[in-house]
């Protein structure tokens, strides 16, 4: 395939490179794919190719549905703006997107590059954004790919349908299907954009054999299931997750059967009677209904095609991509209350929520999560929650693939806390998804020290582990923040380089072993520490299989 640079300058075509300057002012830059030209921008030394479609829009007789080919293209595609966002509700309130408008029509990737001449063919990183798989855009500036492509790597993030538009199963759907099931059109959109990577990433000077895939929450969940996918474990070489897997009790896939179930009784609560009702519905009716009181939940499911098993069986079998795997979660994913909610968190409240939760292993868990003081009681509570959450399905993950891959696993904890937000948010909360969510209403006294539990909550590392401090402007970011992004970023990008994160000044990360296990502490004095809790996640372990 033939690569073409352009500048609306001086003509010139580079055979051999994705892009350069060459010492002159290059504006726009221009790449042949299999379906059509496709002309990018050149900007601060990195060629950025927004909107990119790799799949034809999922509307029409195209709504649920596995993603359909792209239709070849005469003209050039203009990609210097990035394409809709998935249709979806304020969810989160806090994401920040720079999307051209929300619509069906979906199925867009972005694409960072450096700019720098390589004969070699440079690796490649395609992220999945978080959001519950009910939110989120590969345009919110702290998935940005700016920093990667610096670093030599090819960056893309990638957008997929969500919710009812990419969960909904049903039997008459799945009769229609030649696969015979429904359902995970959130997966297959995925899988088809890396097959597109695949295909074409080279004409961008991407290496086809070296993609990394990654993703955080929901991005993360996301990546494990890819791991287990017949349908993709084959199109990856390497995978970082940050905070998830599709391991109970997240997020973990139905069976077949009760996602068709709940599929039908969706139909009804909406008086469809045949798939031509339910595809005739407008999408943003179809999104309201569906984000209505009382309707039966969405999920994956085990439809025996994406998903073959659960994704944790495929994994104690060996069934997964046997490809190195950075993983890890950040250490306060969630904050006590959410596990007292409006309870005072004393060591009374505290004993009688884990009788509550834990009524035959009361005691067992009162000795992993201490709460004999106000202090400790707030310190396991924000574990406990965490744990219950998060942090236990991705350690599941990497143990799983630590025992049956013969892969190394580079596990970490990210532990930095945010700095104060800027004076100019005024009245706003810290945000689930990473940002806040701006009020009017007046706030409550601040809490008292020993209330506040320090570390990292739940999706803060983005920014710092992608290079993207700067396009979050909430937070007062200090030079220590931006010295743990640069060891964070470095890590992820040796990674995805190499296999493995180590190189250069950066403290030494062994990787972790069954007989020892251990992870890198990420923070302003990153190290390598020793298990602490093994004991908490073998009895969740327990716990979670009765």
């Amino acid at each position: 395939m033939k690569l073409y640079c352009l500048s609306l300058i001086l003509f010139s075509q580079l055979a051999w490179l994705p892009c350069q300057s060459q010492r002159r002012v290059v504006t726009a830059v221009m790449v042949k794919t299999e379906s059509g030209r496709v002309k990018g921008r050149l900007t601060n030394g990195v060629c950025t190719y927004k909107g990119i479609p790799y799949a034809q829009p999922p509307v029409g007789p195209l709504r649920w549905k596995a993603p359909q080919p792209l239709q070849a293209w005469d003209t050039i595609l203009i990609a210097d703006h990035f394409g809709p966002r998935a249709m979806q509700g304020n969810v989160f309130g806090d994401m920040n997107f720079r999307s051209n408008g929300m619509s069906e029509d979906c199925l867009y990737l972005n694409i960072w590059a450096p700019s720098q001449p390589s004969r070699l063919k440079l690796p490649v990183l395609v992220y999945f954004y978080g959001g519950g798989m009910v939110a989120g855009d590969g345009s919110e500036g702290r998935y940005d790919g700016e920093s990667m492509a610096r670093k030599g790597i090819i960056s893309l993030t990638v957008n997929y349908r969500l919710g009812v538009f990419g969960l909904l199963a049903h039997p008459e759907l799945s009769k229609e299907a030649p696969y015979h099931a429904s359902g995970n059109y959130t997966l297959l959109d995925q899988q088809a954009a890396l097959a597109w990577v695949k295909k074409n990433i080279a004409a961008f000077g991407g290496d086809p054999d070296r993609i990394t895939i990654a993703g955080e929450s929901a991005g993360s969940i996301s990546v494990s299931a890819l791991m287990a996918s017949p349908l993709s474990k084959d199109l990856i070489n390497g995978a970082i997750g940050e905070s998830g897997a599709m391991i109970f009790p997240t997020m973990p896939p139905a069976s077949k059967e009760d996602a068709e179930k709940n599929g039908v009784a969706f139909a009804n609560a909406l008086g469809a009677s045949s798939l031509e009702d339910l595809r005739a519905i407008p999408a943003e009716e179809l999104l309201k209904r569906a984000s209505g009181p009382g309707m039966p939940p969405l999920s994956t499911n085990v439809d025996g095609y994406v998903l073959p098993k659960k994704p944790a069986e495929i994994f104690a079998a060996g069934e997964q991509a046997h490809v190195p795997l950075l993983v890890g979660w950040n250490s306060a994913e969630l904050p006590y209350r959410a596990l007292l909610w409006k309870d005072d968190p004393t060591p009374e409240n505290y004993a009688r929520k884990i009788k509550e939760l834990y009524p035959q292993d009361a005691e067992e868990v009162l000795r992993l999560y201490p709460g004999n003081t106000r202090e400790e009681v707030i310190a396991s509570a924000t574990d406990l929650a965490s744990d219950r959450f998060i942090v236990y399905s991705t350690w599941k993950w990497a143990t799983l693939q630590l025992s049956t891959s013969q892969q190394p696993v580079y596990r970490y904890i990210f532990s930095r806390s945010r700095p104060p937000m800027v004076p100019k948010m005024g009245n706003a909360q810290p945000g689930l998804a990473g940002g806040v969510i701006r009020t009017s209403a007046p706030q409550p006294a601040k809490p008292k020290p020993a209330e506040t539990f320090k570390g990292a909550p739940h999706a803060a590392e983005i920014e710092y582990a992608l290079g993207n401090l700067r396009h979050n402007e909430v937070y007062a970011w200090t030079k220590e923040d931006y010295l743990v992004s640069s060891t964070m970023l470095n890590y992820f990008a040796n990674f995805i380089k190499t296999g493995n994160p180590n190189g250069g000044s950066l403290p030494k990360w062994e990787a972790d072993a069954v007989t020892r296990p251990r992870y890198m502490n990420i923070d302003l004095r990153s190290s390598l520490q020793q298990e602490k809790h093994g004991n908490r996640y073998l009895f969740l372990d327990k716990a979670f299989k009765q």
